[in-house]
């Protein structure tokens, strides 16, 4: 069968798709790639369904050897893809012949970017899904170094565009979209929210996005009775007694104790999983 071999993992490279949704009641998160619009895309490119099972890196380190003629895509943010050491850059369908070795670099801007097959990765499914979850363990383990990565033939037909542009190079600031959560005005000034440059936190990962300020915090409004654990979605913007709010992503937890004042849109998620230690972020409230 054909497939790849991984030569090196990076700090973390896992397989990701849709993720599991509508077992939430059974305290499962949803999951899936913390990109999905960059999940897609590479699909796209490929000529693979949205959904198809990719590769999400995180933070480059990740190369591959090829077992056949395999055709791969690379999106997420812009980085200089190579094959056998030559520069082929990302967002396009490339072909690998036989052993030829594949490297994703680190993006120069942004955290992870997703690897998609022609004809996705053969990965068994639990609960529907193929997604890795870091945080309640299930899926498939993180891709290891000599593991055997198989390619499946769900392939449709090829699209009329293997090339995409590539986002724009973000930089360290970034503007992320919100609306009022169902515990908005818990804060003693709601506002806040928006007013504050935070910064990045090097403690987030694929549960959430932790965002610090230096010389100021969020505060709950006085004589609050304490917060019953309640459901989260994807995207909340959960404010501990810290004062420093959290931007949950795919893997975090279904339900939570401390108040979500705000969740970000859909498009902001994806943006928000790009974000990396020392990024500075304001919220906008829409």
């Amino acid at each position: 069968m054909r497939g790849l071999t991984v030569v090196s993992p990076g700090p973390l490279a896992t397989f990701q798709d849709f993720g599991r949704p509508g077992y939430a009641h059974l305290g499962v998160p949803v999951s899936g790639a913390a990109d999905l619009g960059s999940l897609r895309q590479a699909n796209r490119l490929v000529g693979n369904p949205e959904s198809a099972v990719a590769i999400e890196t995180t933070l480059g380190g990740w190369s591959a050897r090829a077992r056949g003629h395999v055709v791969l895509a690379v999106t997420g943010p812009a980085t200089a893809v190579r094959i056998d050491g030559r520069v082929v850059g990302s967002h396009a369908a490339v072909g690998l012949p036989d052993g030829s070795l594949i490297e994703v670099p680190a993006p120069a801007h942004g955290c992870r970017n997703y690897v998609a097959a022609r004809g996705g990765f053969v990965v068994p499914p639990i609960l529907g899904s193929a997604s890795t979850d870091t945080l309640s363990g299930l899926g498939p383990d993180p891709l290891r170094e000599s593991e055997e990565l198989h390619i499946g033939e769900t392939a449709l037909e090829w699209p009329p565009e293997t090339v995409a542009p590539g986002p724009p190079a973000p930089g360290r600031y970034h503007e992320l979209t919100i609306r009022r959560g169902p515990r908005y005005d818990d804060l003693a000034d709601p506002a806040a929210l928006s007013r504050i440059t935070w910064t990045v936190n090097p403690a987030s990962n694929r549960i959430g996005v932790r965002l610090d300020a230096l010389d100021d915090a969020l505060r709950h409004r006085a004589g609050l009775p304490a917060q019953q654990s309640e459901g989260v979605p994807l995207g909340a913007v959960q404010v501990p007694p810290s004062g420093q709010p959290v931007l949950f992503l795919a893997d975090h937890p279904v339900t939570g104790g401390y108040p979500v004042a705000a969740v970000l849109t859909a498009e902001s998620v994806d943006r928000a999983a790009q974000l990396v230690a020392g990024d500075t972020v304001r919220l906008h409230l829409a």
